[in-house]
């Protein structure tokens, strides 16, 4: 397949829904809270994170690794590794992902900030091991998204109905191969998987009360993991905090806001009389 093809492909799967008027999370508070090594669960706008969502059943479909400022990282070796990839501000503070239509790249946290945002903090990672984890990620820049998946993702989006047998996506195969590495949660579940610190592994018992951990396939990983992990503590900062509006009725239900024709199937005002059902059975 020609390259302008993929890259049309590639281009309508990253188109983006436009931004919400206000946003779902408090930036500013994460910009301050977030640490080394945290994982970003982001709930994407695009259409293939639609995809994404509807495979994982889960609302977030992108995950990114945050490794504090350029300054931040000791080793000299892999600040100039890094160097090599982002030649910003030193002060800013940065994200690896792995991003469909770009590979593995370093970004500013900011690309991110009216997005909706969750923190999930690797529960208990030692310094030394939470270096290793920086330098697997670190070591990953520039590794190529795998292609094979976009095709995948793309034959998903069309009726089974009207698809060959052959040309329908493997995202659902019973062992699914090279396709699915590049979910972007994989490059952060092998870096972590680095330093065998579990995400959701399968627990086998032993004996007694004794359990054995099964490593979950990276390939396998999905943003959703991190969240249902018991070894990730979940750090959420709504944009309305309720813990800032102990009564509900302080909220600001009223206003001059209007709602869209759209919206109006899905939300009604305040001031909205609502009545009890009918109960058709008397």
């Amino acid at each position: 397949m020609t390259n302008w093809i993929r890259a049309a492909v590639v281009s309508w799967l990253r188109y983006k829904k436009p931004l919400p008027e206000a946003p779902f999370s408090d930036f500013e508070r994460i910009r301050h809270e977030i640490k080394a090594c945290d994982v970003l669960l982001i709930e994407g706008r695009s259409r293939v994170s639609e995809v994404i969502k509807l495979i994982t059943q889960s609302n977030w479909s992108h995950a990114v690794l945050y490794i504090g400022r350029l300054h931040d990282i000791e080793n000299p070796q892999l600040r100039e590794r890094l160097g090599k990839f982002y030649n910003g501000n030193a002060d800013k503070q940065l994200i690896i992902e792995s991003e469909l239509g770009m590979g593995t790249v370093v970004r500013v946290l900011t690309s991110y900030e009216r997005e909706h945002i969750r923190i999930c903090r690797p529960r208990g990672l030692g310094y030394n091991d939470s270096q290793k984890v920086l330098a697997y990620a670190i070591g990953r820049l520039g590794t190529a998204y795998n292609v094979r998946q976009i095709f995948d993702l793309a034959r998903f989006l069309f009726p089974w109905v009207i698809l060959p047998r052959r040309w329908r996506s493997t995202l659902f195969s019973t062992n699914p191969g090279e396709n699915t590495q590049t979910v972007c949660s994989t490059m952060i579940a092998e870096s972590f998987g680095s330093i065998q610190f579990p995400i959701l592994p399968l627990v086998k018992r032993v004996e007694g009360d004794k359990v054995q951990l099964f490593i979950r396939n990276p390939k396998l990983c999905t943003p959703s993991h991190f969240d249902y992990s018991p070894y990730f503590d979940i750090i959420k900062y709504p944009f309305l905090d309720f813990q800032l509006h102990a009564d509900q009725r302080l909220l600001p239900w009223q206003g001059s806001a209007r709602l869209s024709a759209e919206e109006k199937g899905m939300y009604i005002t305040a001031d909205t009389e609502l009545k009890p059902l009918r109960d058709d059975t008397q």
